[in-house]
């Protein structure tokens, strides 16, 4: 009998692994490997059953051990972040999760690779998945297709560097172009849990695109969003509109997938699920929900070990917790901030999401403003269009004297993902940055955005008393300065230092002078 699953034969009998009508040539303990999985798939297989099966029980190292399993995902198409055929299920084992059938073979048959393949659907990635379909030219014009193909093959290439989401490759999308298709047929076909749609329309010299963003499983609709340009520097535009559309439907793919992640049952919640779960509550901002997302995050590397954003997420809850004076115990949890973001940054030095926290959280719980620096730096290299990474960083250049500089990542931020979870975050940093420029009008005006929608931050209602203070508004710096001391009643002018990384003086002296006029202790 044959065993075959995607576009793989597997002969037991010839000891032949054969894919896309080729033989894969495989060491024998990698045939091996695959050949127990396979025969084992109902159940997850441990590491001793492993070492038992193929190496006949002899001392084998983890390294060996991962270095082989590797192997096997590379032999049929698979890899350590799809696992759509082999599984690592954490601190227990490996499964074989491919969808298989058996296939007869007759006496002096044809080779395992003539087999029928089965026509079965790929399935779903173990992480989020969407394929970006051509977008349908609605102009008339065929010769304006290479505009529109432009646009989605560099929305296919900033998705792509979201190392959370897998994305189906180009080649695979433009097999649509100019068919009539279903999304929820297409979702079937490439395996991919949300798909993106999109018509372009060229006037003159206008280009008007048009987007929406679909749940291929329920047909359900996350989001839907209309650009306009003016056709000058293609390039250019090319450029602009990607940033724009990546932009807005990253964050609405994450909400989808914390959405679903919040209706699974509790037993069949995996390392991703805990963390978006995590992620949800990290959002909110608030005392209550870092309580509630740092346990998530620690359940998450419960499940995998090496979930580097997970790290970088519980590191960056102990960062939060400081910024907002909710540590009792700081130098544990400083400590304990520290040691989860190195870890995250030695698990994830690719990770532009896990790199951009560990960034932000280094350079308030260590006072590493360089260090946090380049990481934020090096996470915009891998994502341009991460809009953490442009708002986080603008933090530390804003601690590190650079304003200016802090107001255009702010800004660019804000542009990126202008309905984001965190928007409060980029509206307190542009207070502070107005704040030290001594325009305490918009700084007060960016903090009364920042605090209607967290009124617990401590960072925005201290540059709201501050500014109030200096632009000579005393009753307001009076109430703002009440609302201060009810945050934290333990904060000093002498703890200012302790409290916020700020290392150019001046700017130090501008936040101290207006909480000195504003109330605030020495």
């Amino acid at each position: 009998m044959l065993r075959v699953f995607n576009d793989c034969v597997l002969d037991l009998d010839r000891r032949e692994l054969s894919r896309a009508s080729g033989i894969v040539a495989t060491a024998p303990k990698v045939f091996d490997l695959l050949a127990y999985l396979v025969e084992h798939r109902e159940r997850v297989v441990t590491r001793d059953d492993l070492i038992d099966a193929v190496w006949g029980g002899r001392i084998v190292s983890e390294s060996t051990l991962a270095s082989h399993i590797n192997a096997v995902r590379k032999a049929v198409g698979d890899d350590g972040q799809q696992q759509r055929v082999i599984r690592t299920v954490a601190r227990k084992g490996f499964r074989f999760v491919a969808e298989l059938r058996e296939a007869g073979a007759s006496e002096g048959g044809e080779f395992a690779q003539s087999v029928e393949l089965p026509t079965a659907a790929p399935a779903l990635p173990a992480k989020p998945s969407i394929a970006v379909l051509p977008f349908v030219n609605l102009s008339g014009d065929a010769e304006q297709d290479y505009l529109a193909d432009g646009v989605v093959e560099d929305i296919i290439g900033a998705l792509s560097q979201y190392r959370w989401l897998f994305v189906v490759a180009r080649n695979s999308s433009f097999t649509y172009k100019g068919r009539a298709v279903d999304v929820k047929q297409v979702g079937r076909e490439l395996g991919v849990r949300y798909v993106l749609e999109g018509s372009w329309r060229k006037a003159d010299n206008r280009v008007r695109i048009t987007g929406q963003l679909i749940d291929a499983t329920t047909g359900a609709h996350h989001w839907a969003g209309r650009f306009e340009g003016v056709l000058g520097d293609i390039f250019a535009l090319q450029d602009q509109i990607t940033e724009t559309v990546v932009g807005a439907i990253a964050p609405q793919l994450e909400r989808a997938e914390i959405e679903r992640a919040r209706h699974k049952p509790t037993e069949s919640l995996d390392a991703y699920d805990y963390y978006l779960r995590g992620m949800a509550w990290l959002h909110h901002g608030s005392r209550e929900a870092i309580d509630l997302a740092l346990p998530l995050f620690h359940k998450a590397i419960e499940f995998d070990p090496d979930f580097a954003s997970a790290y970088a997420m519980a590191g960056w809850c102990h960062c939060w917790r400081k910024i907002n004076g909710w540590m009792s115990d700081h130098p544990r949890e400083t400590a304990e901030g520290v040691r989860l973001t190195r870890r995250a940054v030695e698990l994830g030095k690719d990770d532009a999401v896990a790199l951009t926290r560990c960034g932000h959280a280094l350079g308030h719980l260590a006072g590493d403003l360089p260090g946090g620096i380049a990481l934020l730096d090096k996470a915009l290299v891998l994502n341009p269009n991460l809009a953490a990474a442009w708002f986080l960083g603008a933090f530390l250049r804003l601690w590190h004297g650079e304003t200016e500089e802090a107001i255009e990542h702010l800004t660019h931020a804000m542009r990126l993902s202008p309905l984001d979870p965190e928007l409060y975050k980029m509206q307190a940093g542009m207070a502070a940055a107005h704040l030290f420029m001594g325009r305490f009008d918009a700084a007060s005006s960016w903090a009364e955005k920042a605090l209607r929608e967290l009124p617990s931050l401590l960072l925005v209602a201290a540059i709201l008393a501050a500014s109030h203070a200096l632009a000579g508004r005393r009753a307001e710096a009076r109430r703002a300065m009440e609302q201060l001391r009810e945050l934290d009643p333990g904060l000093r002018l002498s703890s200012l230092t302790d409290w916020l990384p700020i290392h150019r003086p001046e700017n130090l002296a501008i936040l101290t002078d207006g909480l000195r006029r504003a109330g605030l202790p020495e």
